[in-house]
């Protein structure tokens, strides 16, 4: 089941007294995972119950985890022997975050092994969220947070969603849940980089596992180049985002990017903050991360090395180059 603003309007019908409306979500799991709306109060709240054993190992946690306005964590105990963690949203201006938020903690509780460490997931993820919404701030995304975000969705935009179907076009999008790639499809994953370098000479490789290709059967390195500046006849962030969700007709798919776009930091409340700067693509280049390109894995790295970042030379990949149909056949799932 989907939790969206649907769900939620059923679960704030009025009723007499007080009392909890709720309903549960991914009834497969052998966790009890409900999301519920307080009455009179209406306020919508994710739960995960478990047993008082389970409880006694995160309670601690639970407690030194910093506060954060709007958000609210904690476990309550329902009976001697039953408790309850409860994520609920305490103030109207993070409505829109909420709804991504406890869908992706109740995507992280579900297949978790035990009570354990579901509850254990819901924390994490929690932190997550709460450590977002820090970065965040008042001021919006970083210029190169902003910047990378644009590469990607323009990358999203013109390659992926041609060539895939809606929803599943958006779903290939893993790089805002902390992917080692900006994309995974079935037969292909992506790394996207975006610079304002006119000629880029290197590109910034930020982890031993970003051109990592195990578990894909192809691995493509993308670098968009673009002219960054305020003014002028670029186009913005919010109207690349609105460009996108103009043209996923599917609810869902809609409905996840969205999501997505929280999950990176692009929050509602923050959209005329992103009218400017403007981008102007000056070249997109892309290659196939293959035998011999020159790159750190995990597997070859010695013993004790690990956190890498590093620069690769450009002038190091013209064996590698792949042109625009070939990354759409990779894309398609065709002979790239």
């Amino acid at each position: 089941m989907n939790i969206d603003e649907e769900l939620w309007l059923e679960l704030e019908e009025p009723q007499a007294g007080q009392g909890r409306s709720t309903r549960r979500v991914y009834p497969e799991s052998p966790h009890d995972i409900h999301v519920s709306v307080t009455h009179p109060g209406r306020r919508r709240m994710l739960l995960l119950k478990a047993d008082a054993r389970a409880a006694d190992g995160i309670v601690r946690s639970v407690g030194e985890l910093p506060r954060t306005a709007g958000l609210d964590l904690c476990i309550t105990a329902q009976s001697r022997h039953e408790y309850e963690l409860q994520v609920s949203l305490t103030a109207d201006e993070l409505r829109e975050v909420f709804t991504p938020l406890v869908s992706d903690i109740a995507s992280a509780v579900k297949d978790a092994p035990t009570t354990e460490t579901a509850l254990e997931a819901a924390v994490r993820r929690f932190s997550s969220w709460q450590q977002l919404l820090r970065a965040v701030g008042k001021n919006g995304l970083t210029a190169d947070t902003r910047r990378g975000l644009f590469g990607e969705l323009y990358f999203l935009n013109e390659y992926v969603l041609p060539s895939a179907a809606q929803t599943s076009g958006v779903q290939a999008w893993t790089g805002p849940g902390g992917s080692n790639q900006d994309f995974q499809l079935p037969d292909v994953a992506v790394e996207v980089k975006t610079t304002t370098a006119k000629n880029p000479r290197t590109v910034r490789v930020a982890s031993e596992r970003q051109l990592d290709s195990t578990g894909t059967p192809a691995l493509l390195l993308s670098l968009i180049s673009v002219d960054e500046r305020r003014g002028g006849t670029g186009e913005s962030l919010n109207a690349l985002v609105d460009r996108i969700r103009h043209r996923l007709t599917n609810p869902e798919a809609r409905s996840h990017l969205d999501s997505l776009l929280i999950q990176v930091g692009y929050l509602p409340g923050h959209r005329d903050l992103y009218d400017e700067p403007r981008y102007t693509l000056r070249q997109t280049r892309t290659w196939e991360v293959r035998e011999g390109f020159p790159r750190l894995i995990e597997s070859t790295l010695p013993a004790g090395v690990g956190d890498c970042t590093y620069n690769i030379s450009t002038s190091a990949l013209d064996d590698y180059r792949v042109t625009t149909d070939q990354v759409t056949a990779f894309i398609r799932g065709t002979d790239g």
